[in-house]
């Protein structure tokens, strides 16, 4: 059964000089298609820090705000169907590698309906 991988890092971790955020960028979207040629891309991105986050409650309120502990949340993401925890390690190891600094690693449980 394939296991669908978040790997992810905050933008706080990537601590690289402006003049090699274009390699990096380079470097990461190599990893992503090497990722899509292996047929184990599922989505990825980086999420967008110009737009605020918004709380929406089940009777559709929106409110600008969050939850505390995801306050902090940004920088980017990507998810993986992979056939075992050490494929994963290995595709977040290749991001880490692209990226410059250490990414998160977080396992989807299964749901048969999704």
């Amino acid at each position: 059964m394939m296991t669908n991988y978040l790997v992810s890092f905050p933008a706080s971790a990537m601590k690289v000089p402006e003049r090699e955020l274009a390699a990096v960028g380079e470097a990461a979207r190599q990893v992503i298609r090497e990722a899509k040629a292996a047929g184990v891309y599922v989505f990825g991105g980086g999420i967008n820090a110009d737009a605020a986050p918004l709380m929406v409650a089940s009777d559709g309120a929106v409110t600008k705000e969050t939850y505390p502990q995801t306050k902090e949340f940004d920088g980017g993401l990507c998810v993986l169907r992979l056939p075992s925890r050490e494929a994963a390690i290995q595709w977040a190891a290749r991001i880490a590698k692209a990226c410059r600094c250490p990414q998160e690693l977080r396992e989807f449980g299964h749901d048969p309906e999704s």
